[in-house]
């Protein structure tokens, strides 16, 4: 279950790429990007740029299998981005995606790379892609990131969803290592609204990766800020550091996120 409508995602994906935008102003293009090694913010932007377009082909041609998405992972082509074009073709892209994906709806049958087979993965991915990758450059830059909160959330939730897939033990049976008894971890935001419940406990202890919003205690608990803790997951940001308390089997802590981490 999603905590944002296909409406408020397919409007993320703009309006996330407008923030972007707005940070790169004026901004080095060719500046490295420390959160995404090898990769420089003209690079990443292009990386973006081309995913948008990607996804959307995917969801306007009804595509019943993937498509090539070379043009998106090798970017040694890129080097030099003229910020003058870059701009307008990102927000363009952004653009298509969410008109594309509004006009499809979120039942919309298309291949999907996990189970679901609907347009709303990729409302959903491309919302939350924007928004890491937009952390991506705004730190690349210097500038302080922020989100809201309940797309913070839904961030967290979509990723917790997507990193216990049981389909990841086939493609990365290193994953299974994580399992064993007495492996659990608590995630506690701690500046939301009262009502917001942003708790989320991961229990290695079975035969699978399970997740669940709740309080509970675990062999490790760690707790901060929202977007902080958003950071930590998606290894934007260490987990040790200012405002971060983590409580119990700091080990475990690691080994989660060295064997989970993507994006």
């Amino acid at each position: 279950m999603t905590l944002l409508s296909h409406a408020r995602y397919c409007a993320e994906i703009v309006a996330q790429t407008d923030l972007l935008r707005s940070r790169i102003e004026g901004a080095d293009l060719t500046a490295p990007v420390p959160s995404c090694p090898g990769w420089n913010v003209g690079q990443l932007l292009r990386h973006l740029g081309c995913g948008h377009r990607w996804a959307e082909t995917i969801v306007r041609t009804r595509a019943t299998r993937p498509l090539p998405d070379d043009h998106f992972r090798d970017l040694s082509g890129y080097v030099d981005e003229d910020p003058a074009v870059l701009g307008p073709w990102l927000a363009e892209g952004a653009a298509q995606l969410g008109d594309t994906l509004r006009a499809a709806g979120p039942g919309a049958e298309v291949w999907t790379p996990i189970p679901g087979r609907t347009a709303e993965f990729f409302a959903r991915r491309f919302a939350h892609e924007t928004v890491i990758h937009r952390t991506d450059a705004t730190l690349a830059v210097g500038a302080e990131f922020t989100v809201d909160e309940e797309v913070a959330l839904d961030a967290v939730d979509e990723w917790m969803e997507l990193g216990s897939l049981p389909m990841h033990f086939e493609i990365h049976p290193w994953m299974r290592d994580l399992l064993g008894p007495g492996r659990t971890l608590h995630f506690h935001a701690t500046d939301t609204a009262p009502d917001a419940a942003a708790e989320w406990v991961i229990d290695l202890t079975g035969d699978a990766i399970v997740w669940r919003r709740a309080h509970e205690k675990a062999a490790v608990a760690v707790r901060g800020p929202l977007i902080d803790l958003l950071l930590i997951i998606y290894r934007r940001r260490p987990a040790r550091g200012e405002g971060i308390e983590i409580l119990g089997d700091v080990q475990l802590l690691d080994f989660w996120l060295e064997r989970v981490g993507f994006g």
